[in-house]
């Protein structure tokens, strides 16, 4: 069989570049090697509940915002999309709470309250925040890449933003404190940082049914376009010849050919896959491969029991004695407690606990199958389950007693599920002292090998979803899709 484009995973970067080509008229093909959909917006169902792989909410949906725009186009908005509360996000740190409104006037005013003595300072942070998101569309212009990463956001420091826009070092921690959904790292980059804080600020929503029925719209558009979806069709080879790739080899058996290959796979999985190449020499694979990767991250999906705890309509951002910009492997200091179905009673049946959790953490148990990793893992699961617990029971209490069930998950788990390297929950490190280095284009040495999703620019709905209009328009011409974006 022969496709204009093969595209490697079923994420969401893979699934949107799916629907855009398809768009235009081009036959593509989505391979998927798991049984589920969606990669990290897959869901799962427990005890009759849905939980979420890695999506909990998003932000910049309100009409005439950026994830509006690209979820317009890509069909998404008729989903079970519901606001959240005006005070979306809760930032506790030692057992004292800071509330984040939906707007950016709300927001400062809200925060102003608690911090008198820094209002000029958070209307300049404020200011760099909309700006970014005011002009987050400007990035599909034509530019100078080398230029552009070495003289933008990119190649500034967030911290080093913070350190010298807000001088009380605690409200620099509370406006670093909903930075879960990224590695806070003394080298993150401010565009990042200030790209997601900005997109919930603008505004925050939840979906009914989970990240799931993302992934299942998009799919069914794919192949309502005359697309093709496959799961269980897992890509062992990619077979290049005579300066490009000719066919992807699937299961180890069928040979699919394309003229386009788009992986949404992390890069180091990629190159793995190009066993022999004229093309990828090997101080580009020493370069890939050596690229650092986020921490993962260790969950505990909860089901709580009938009317035990009040419905919360805003996430919780929970840290004790802990150093925001520093995480210590293995010492469990800062939990995201998410509350991410939208609101059907006056109490929850369901909450997330999330916190960092490195590679070396899980190693021993890294090449033990599904089951038999024995009690020993479940001993340290169950560990880092209380030490959650632990940290939220300032704000929550009760939880301990109002548990019914607990599933647990591991970077091990990330890593299965979704192929992500060492279930790193960002994809690859950001550093703005090499933006050149660590922000990767869609190109690769091979012509017609384009890399989408999480581990390019940026991570996140809204990064991967600019993302995918990053690949596409090394395919289609960049002016296409940003006629395309306007026309939705």
């Amino acid at each position: 069989m022969k496709y204009d484009v093969v595209i490697i995973g079923s994420g969401l970067g893979g699934l949107q570049c799916g629907y855009m080509l398809a768009k235009k008229g081009m036959h593509v093909c989505v391979l998927e090697r798991a049984t589920l959909l969606g990669g990290c917006i897959q869901s799962f169902q427990r005890k009759g509940q849905t939980y979420d792989t890695g999506f909990h909410y998003v932000g910049g949906l309100e009409e005439g915002q950026p994830l509006h725009t690209l979820f317009s186009y890509y069909d998404l908005m008729g989903l079970s999309w519901q606001k959240m509360d005006n005070l979306f996000d809760e930032v506790n740190i030692n057992g004292k709470s800071f509330f984040f409104a939906q707007g950016h006037q709300a927001f400062y005013q809200t925060l102003a309250e608690q911090f008198p003595h820094q209002k000029e300072n958070l209307k300049q942070y404020l200011s760099l925040l909309k700006n970014v998101g005011d002009h987050i569309f400007d990035s599909l212009q034509p530019r100078n890449t080398e230029e552009f990463y070495s003289t933008s956001l990119f190649a500034q420091s967030a911290k080093a933003f913070l350190d010298e826009t807000i001088t009380d070092p605690l409200l620099r921690d509370v406006l670093a404190g909903c930075s879960l959904k990224m590695e806070l790292t003394p080298n993150l980059p401010l565009y990042t940082f200030a790209q997601i804080n900005n997109s919930f600020i603008q505004s925050a929503w939840r979906l009914q049914g989970g990240g799931s029925t993302i992934a299942k719209k998009l799919a069914d558009s794919i192949q309502q376009m005359g697309g093709e979806v496959r799961t269980r069709a897992a890509v062992t080879q990619l077979i290049e010849k005579d300066g490009k790739l000719v066919a992807a080899l699937v299961n180890n058996e069928e040979l699919l050919e394309a003229n386009w290959f788009i992986t949404n796979a992390h890069p180091v999985h990629t190159l793995s896959l190009v066993k022999e190449s004229e093309l990828i020499r090997k101080i580009y694979r020493r370069r890939i491969n050596n690229l650092g990767n986020t921490f993962g991250m260790f969950t505990a999906n909860l089901l709580i029991k009938p009317d035990a705890i009040p419905y919360i309509g805003r996430n919780q951002y929970v840290y004790k004695d802990a150093n925001l910009w520093q995480y210590t492997p293995g010492k469990t200091d800062r939990v995201l407690v998410s509350y991410y179905q939208p609101k059907e009673g006056n109490s929850i049946r369901q909450l997330d606990l999330l916190t960092p959790m490195s590679w070396d953490e899980v190693a021993p148990w890294a090449e033990k199958p599904i089951g038999r990793r024995g009690d020993n893992y479940v001993a340290m699961k169950n560990a880092k389950t209380q030490a959650c617990i632990d940290v939220v029971k300032t704000i929550l209490p009760q939880l301990a007693d109002s548990i019914e069930a607990n599933f647990t998950s591991t970077p091990i788990s990330y890593q299965t599920y979704t192929n992500t390297e060492k279930g790193s929950a960002y994809g690859i490190q950001k550093d703005f002292n090499s933006p050149m280095t660590t922000v990767l284009t869609p190109r690769t040495p091979i012509p017609n090998l384009l890399l989408t999703g999480q581990n390019l620019n940026l991570h996140g709905i809204l990064g991967v979803s600019m993302t995918s209009c990053f690949t596409c328009a090394e395919i289609i011409g960049m002016d296409t899709i940003v006629e395309s974006l306007k026309n939705k």
